[in-house]
């Protein structure tokens, strides 16, 4: 013998619209001031682009230090270059990335990451 159950499911009604959730202000002069930090990332990344790109003894020195693991030799290579924004350094035996980073008014504002490889 089957038996059949009559189920009842109640219809739900949802409001036709959502609830606009209130923003803070925009704020031009953040917006700004990461421009300009931004444009001093890109000016530090350069210099560093071009020192990688000219010197050769340079290149292999950091690719060996790479390659062994040698961490601190790699951190200490690219802050030799004159870099003045703070540069976090990230590597593996095939390739390097680079982050540049900076803050305004106490909030990171601006990243620029780079990522070469040489293998």
């Amino acid at each position: 013998m089957i038996v059949y159950y009559n189920y009842y499911y109640p219809n739900y009604y949802y409001p036709m619209y959502w609830p606009q959730r209130p923003h803070r202000p925009a704020d031009g002069e953040l917006l700004q001031s990461s421009a300009g930090q931004m444009k001093k990332l890109m000016s530090d990344a350069s210099i560093v682009l071009d020192r990688l790109a000219s010197s050769q003894a340079f290149d292999a020195q950091l690719m060996q230090a790479a390659e062994q693991s040698n961490s601190e030799e790699v951190k200490q290579l690219i802050n030799s270059i004159g870099v003045g924004s703070k540069v976090d350094v990230y590597f593996n035996p095939d390739g390097l990335r680079l982050e540049f980073s900076s803050q305004v008014s106490g909030v990171d504002c601006c990243k620029l990451r780079i990522a070469l490889r040489w293998r």
